[in-house]
Formats: structure tokens, C-alpha cells, sequence
């Protein structure tokens, strides 16, 4: 019979770890968590210390309950939950739900599941680790409060259903704030400049980029300056003036956190943040390998660390020698982090350097094996050595204006030998360069010229959302994927060709906060808030010190709130339009997906219809009426009433003057009017009224 048992979180790990144990012992799992606040009330006691209180989850009586059979007969229990902070706290709450005061209890944490590291942990068994389970009851509590408190408040000023939280209100801020950005955004107009040369022996022309004039480095603003440059270079003569060459390195990548692995698997596999976990945690708690069993390929998922364990290293540098050759093998890249980072981990890398993507790509469904390959060349290329290039750069000057051409040789391949970055910048390839000297003089033989438009910000995309959270120390790596996960079901935010759009609901929601809550929804209150937290952690703080000094404001700003929501009378918007049915005047309802007509005399009279908010400006094509219109997925637009009769739409809201230059409509942006023709780019002062 099985002396000792070992509980683990997830049901896939059962049998992995089993198989490295022996008969002496029995593993089972919770299924994650098995205590929480109650879901019908706050949960944590203002007039009781702020002591949180924890039931049983709905539907884990029979899983505690078969626990509790195996707890009887084993003579020590090891509490193998996940090693991080929430890993603890189940690891606590199983504590005390299986009640093992009277029973031997030890804490184990392997960062991968192999036979040696789970050997390894039962050798370093320890006790719960309290700074750590408190760090995660904060966590927890704040979430709580701020979730009960707020979400009432959206219910009762917009509609049912909605919610806040103290990170996906920041996380939607961000969005909101970037939005902003890009709808205020005036476009500048420059030019760029070629130069094409023959060079004697050679086919192929070179061609420079203008650099700039006799005051340095100049940006083309105008044609008309673009002009003034090509009229000063009429006739010139075209020398080489300087032949710079040197050597350039080009450092191995870092091995993948968390938040690099979901950007990275964003932008090269087209993964969602919640898809890159998903498989992650499949391929760390275990897959089915042919002649060898279940097999945990990867390390925990759940990280901020770029450490790398010295057995790893070793693994690592014999297999780069022995595939690669001893002048590939690196010292391997780390970098110091500003903000504290859960250092007792290591970044996410294969658990076996020798399970090759090639050697189970027949054993892998085809988006396992992909994240799986991208981890794997990852954390090869991170022990490699830089690859290096020969560079070689040319001026060349003409009347005072100099034109510039570079070119760079890769001489060593390193680590690119196995991976490549998706966002690699393109190398200068212009072999023509290397054949110049000094003196040289050139035969011109014509210009190039191109007009361009700066662009706005970009749209946050998954990744880059999850680039910003980490930068502005914004939720943890178990946080980026569940909190975009819940403003896109919320429908706060919509996801189109990988760009993230705040909807008009997100709008209203995320002014609300700014107007009712503006501390939970600033970024840098809620990063001293994670501060705060990683104190927790260290024992440097207590965390119910960190609840009592929140939770009072808190408590004043909702009820602050409610008042003001008392002074606002929420009627239904009445409209102009007539309901055929009853002759009533129909009224502006907020359904599921935005707005929309419904005859007050509800539930007598059913009918309802589309809601279109006209803005005053008349259709360029057909001249009816400019409404606000929303795509399937509800991000806004500005389109003809008399849609899919009439085709217009823009993305900007229209102005009511036309454009003087060439009679195209004029967009708001700010408190400036810009030409929709791109090509037009007039841009005047909008009139104030």
C-alpha cells in the first residue's frame, strides 16, 4: 500500500509524475483551486480586520472528499502544487480543507516535470511559505473589492452584466488612452530622395539615400524643398567623400518570460495570449512520447525570470558543441530586470535539449509542435554565440548634399544559424558599396523621389498590450492572458486582423471609471500596488496593511458615486421615430451590442428597430444623413443612413465643411480638420463655435 501521497493541481500531471515515483506513492489532484470567496457576497470583513472568508468551491465536495480517504491512509502528504504565489495558496487552502494539522505536510515545487526534478524536490521538502500565500490573498482580496464594489455601480449606470477589476480597468485605459492618440493624430507629410549611380565594372546601379546638406542631417518636409535640394545638385559632381568599415555583433536572444513567449507566438504562429497558455501548460504538465512515456517538454510557464539552471547550461553547451561545433556554443545572454522578478524560476525552456522539434514532430498536433518548436530554438539560440557581420558605409557627396549607402556581410551565422525574429530588421545587402574607395568619382545617373505621410500610433495588438502591462508593471505573467481575455467577452474591446478597437460600451465604461474612480484605473497606482504585493512576498510588508490603507478610499469613492448616481436620472432617450405598430414616439434602449429603438409601451407592444445616431452632417455621396454605425463586432464608423444603397464610411468622424483644395470631406481629428484624401493633406484649424 502507497506510505505517501502527493497531491498536485492538474489531473494531465497524475500520471507524469507517478511514473517517476514507485509504488510507495499515490498521486492525485485537486483540480485547481478547492477554497474562495463566496461568490454571493464581498467576502472579506471591514469590521473584522478585513479577515477574508473562504468556502469550499461549488462542485469540489467529491474531489476533497476522495482526498480526504487518501490523506487517512498515507503516513505524509506532499502538497506538489504549482511554484508560484496562486501554486501556494492552494497548496494552503488544501491545508486546511483536507485538515492535516495532525498529519506530516510538506511543500514540493519542481520547476519541470522530470524524474530528476521531481526527485530533487522531494529531497528539498519544505513548509508552506505564508509571505507567499499572503502575497496572493492581497492579491486576491483587492481583486475582490474592487470587482463587488464598482461593478454594481456600471450595472446600475449602464447595463447589467458589466464588470470592473483593478487590472483590466487599466488594461482597457491603456487601450482608450492609445485610441485617443490615434484619432488626434495629424499627419506630416515628407520626402525621400535616391540616388542612382553606374559604377565603372559593374552591372547593377547603386543607389544612395539623401542624407542631407551642408547643415547635416535634413528631413525633406515639402516638395518645394525637394525641389531647391534637386536644383542644387543640377550638374554636380558626385564623389566618394568617406569609406568607413567595420564589424557589427548582433547579440543571441534572450530565452522566452511569459510575456515574451505570448508576443512572440503572437506575431510568428498568430497565437492568442489564451491560446499560448493553453498549449504551454500542455506541454509542461506532459505529453505522450513514443518509447518514452509521458514526457513534461517543457519548464513552467508562469515566469519572469531569464535564468537559467547551470544543469540546463551544461545540457545546453554539450549539445550546441556536438551538433553545431565548439565555435557555436555561447556563454549564454541574461540581463538584469528593473522590478523584482520571481527569480526562484527559470525561463521557459525545453526540459530535454535533446527532444528535437524533428524528433517529435510526428508525435505532436501541428500547433503543439509549433509552440513547442519556437521554445525549443529559442532557448538554443540563447546559448549561442552573436552572429557577426562585416559593415562597410559610404558618403557621398555632391555641392555640399551628401548621399548615403551602407552594406553589411554576414561572416559568422551563431545563433541565427537556428533562429531568426520575426521583426529582424532587413540587412543593408548592397554588395556594390564594398567596391568604392575614397575619391572615387561616380556617374549619376537619375533620382528617385517618394512622398510619404507619418503614421499614427499603432493599435495595440495582444502582444504589444501585453509589451505595455509588463513595461509599466502592470499585473503578473499568470495575469496578461485572462485579463484580455476578459474585456474582449465583456466586449469592451474588439479584436480585428490582430488589432485590438475600443467599442463605443468600452468607451462609456472606461470614462466612468476616469470620472468616478480615477486611482484604480492609473497605471502608476496600480504598478505600486504590484510593488507593494512583491513586498508581501519578501515579508517586507503586511498584507492586510495593504487592504486596510485601500480599501477606505475605496470605500468613500463608491459611495461618492452612488450619490452622484442618485442626482442622475436615467430615462430612456426618446426619438423621433413613430412605432408603426402603437403610434408611440420610440425610445433609445443599450442592449448587448450597442444601442438601439424600442417602443416604450414594452410588453404590450414588442417592436423595436435599428438605432442610428445622426451627427448633423450630410452623405458627400447622396447627401442623406451621416449616422454612427458599428461593424459585427462593434467597433464604430461613420457611413450614409442609406446604406448598402450608398457606400460612404470613414473611420473619423466627418466635419460638415469641405475640404478647400479639393472638395473631399473634412475629419475631426482633435481640434483640427484634415483632408480624407490622403494625397490632398490639408489640414486647417477647426472653427470654434
Amino acid at each position: 500500500m502507497a506510505k505517501y501521497l502527493v497531491i498536485v493541481e492538474s489531473p494531465a500531471k497524475v500520471k507524469t509524475i507517478k511514473k517517476f515515483l514507485g509504488a510507495n506513492y499515490e498521486v492525485a489532484a485537486s483540480n485547481g483551486h478547492v477554497r474562495d470567496l463566496p461568490k454571493s457576497q464581498l467576502g472579506v470583513d471591514p469590521e473584522n480586520d478585513y479577515e477574508p472568508k473562504y468556502i469550499t468551491i461549488r462542485g469540489k465536495g467529491d474531489i476533497l472528499a476522495n482526498l480526504r480517504k487518501e490523506v487517512k491512509k498515507a503516513e505524509k502528504v506532499y502538497l506538489a502544487t504549482d511554484p508560484d504565489r496562486e501554486g501556494e495558496a492552494i497548496s494552503w487552502h488544501l491545508y486546511f480543507a483536507l485538515k492535516l494539522e495532525n498529519k506530516k505536510t510538506y511543500r514540493i515545487t519542481f520547476n519541470e516535470i522530470t524524474k530528476n526534478a521531481v526527485k530533487e524536490s522531494l529531497k528539498n521538502a519544505r513548509e508552506i511559505d505564508m509571505n507567499l500565500v499572503d502575497a496572493q490573498q492581497a492579491r486576491r482580496c483587492l481583486d475582490r473589492m474592487v470587482g463587488y464594489r464598482i461593478s454594481p455601480l456600471l450595472w446600475a449606470k449602464i447595463k447589467r452584466g458589466l464588470s470592473a477589476g483593478r487590472v483590466q480597468s487599466v488594461a482597457l485605459r491603456i487601450i482608450c488612452d492609445r485610441e485617443d492618440e490615434i484619432n488626434a493624430f495629424i499627419p506630416e507629410e515628407y520626402w525621400t530622395l535616391e540616388a542612382a549611380f553606374d559604377v565603372k565594372g559593374e552591372k547593377k546601379p547603386l543607389v544612395a539615400k539623401y542624407y542631407g546638406g551642408p547643415d547635416g542631417k535634413t528631413v525633406i518636409s515639402s516638395e518645394e524643398e525637394l525641389n531647391q535640394i534637386k536644383k542644387a545638385l543640377k550638374n554636380a559632381d558626385y564623389k566618394v567623400t568617406d569609406v568607413k568599415k567595420g564589424e557589427r555583433v548582433k547579440k543571441a536572444p534572450l530565452p522566452f518570460t511569459t510575456s515574451t513567449l505570448q508576443q512572440e507566438a503572437s506575431k510568428v504562429l498568430n497565437f492568442s495570449t489564451q491560446k499560448t497558455m493553453r498549449l504551454a501548460q500542455q506541454l509542461y504538465e506532459g505529453v505522450e512520447v513514443k518509447g518514452e512515456g509521458t514526457l513534461g517538454l517543457i519548464t513552467y510557464l508562469r515566469t519572469d525570470s531569464v535564468r537559467v539552471s547551470d544543469e540546463a547550461e551544461a545540457m545546453a553547451k554539450d549539445y550546441i558543441e556536438k551538433t553545431y561545433g565548439a565555435e557555436y556554443a555561447g556563454e549564454g545572454t541574461t540581463k538584469k530586470k528593473e522590478q523584482k522578478i520571481q527569480d526562484a524560476h527559470e525561463a521557459i525552456r525545453p526540459t530535454r535539449i535533446d527532444l528535437t522539434p524533428v524528433a517529435l514532430k510526428d508525435e505532436l498536433p501541428r500547433d503543439l509542435f509549433r509552440l513547442y518548436q519556437l521554445i525549443w530554438k529559442r532557448f538554443t539560440a540563447s546559448r549561442m554565440q552573436p552572429a557577426k557581420y562585416s559593415t562597410v558605409s559610404v558618403k557621398i557627396g555632391a555641392n555640399g548634399h551628401i548621399f548615403t549607402v551602407a552594406a553589411s556581410k554576414m561572416e559568422f551565422d551563431g545563433f541565427m544559424s537556428v533562429y531568426t525574429q520575426e521583426d529582424e530588421e532587413k540587412e543593408e545587402n548592397n554588395q556594390l558599396a564594398g567596391s568604392l574607395d575614397k575619391d572615387t568619382v561616380l556617374t549619376h545617373t537619375g533620382f528617385e523621389e517618394k512622398q510619404h505621410f507619418t503614421q499614427p500610433p499603432a493599435h495595440y495588438t495582444e502582444a504589444s498590450l501585453v509589451r505595455a502591462l509588463e513595461e509599466l508593471g502592470i499585473g503578473r505573467p499568470s495575469t496578461y492572458a485572462p485579463t484580455i481575455t476578459t474585456i474582449l467577452a465583456r466586449r469592451y474591446v474588439i479584436k480585428e486582423n490582430k488589432n485590438l478597437y475600443v467599442t463605443e460600451l468600452g468607451e462609456v465604461v472606461n470614462n466612468m471609471m476616469k470620472e468616478a474612480f480615477p486611482t484604480i484605473v492609473d497605471v502608476n497606482f496600480t504598478a505600486n500596488l504590484e510593488a507593494l504585493l512583491d513586498g508581501v512576498e519578501e515579508g517586507n510588508v503586511n498584507w492586510k496593511t495593504i487592504i486596510s490603507n485601500f480599501y477606505p478610499d475605496l470605500d468613500e469613492a463608491v459611495n461618492n458615486a452612488e450619490q452622484a448616481l442618485e442626482k442622475v436620472e436615467i430615462a430612456d432617450e426618446v426619438s423621433e421615430e413613430i412605432c408603426e405598430n402603437c403610434g408611440r414616439n420610440m425610445v433609445v434602449k443599450y442592449g448587448p451590442h450597442g444601442k438601439f429603438l424600442a417602443c416604450p409601451g414594452f410588453p404590450d407592444c414588442r417592436s423595436t428597430k435599428p438605432y442610428f445616431e445622426k451627427i448633423g452632417v450630410a452623405c458627400p455621396k447622396c447627401g442623406k444623413d451621416i449616422v454612427v454605425r458599428k461593424t459585427k463586432k462593434g467597433r464604430r464608423y461613420y457611413g450614409c443612413i442609406d446604406n448598402p444603397e450608398c457606400d460612404f464610411m470613414v473611420w473619423q468622424k466627418p466635419a460638415n465643411e469641405k475640404c478647400e483644395k479639393c472638395g473631399s470631406v473634412m475629419l475631426e481629428k482633435g481640434n483640427k480638420l484634415v483632408c480624407a484624401d490622403e494625397q490632398c493633406g490639408n489640414i486647417v484649424q477647426k472653427s470654434v463655435n
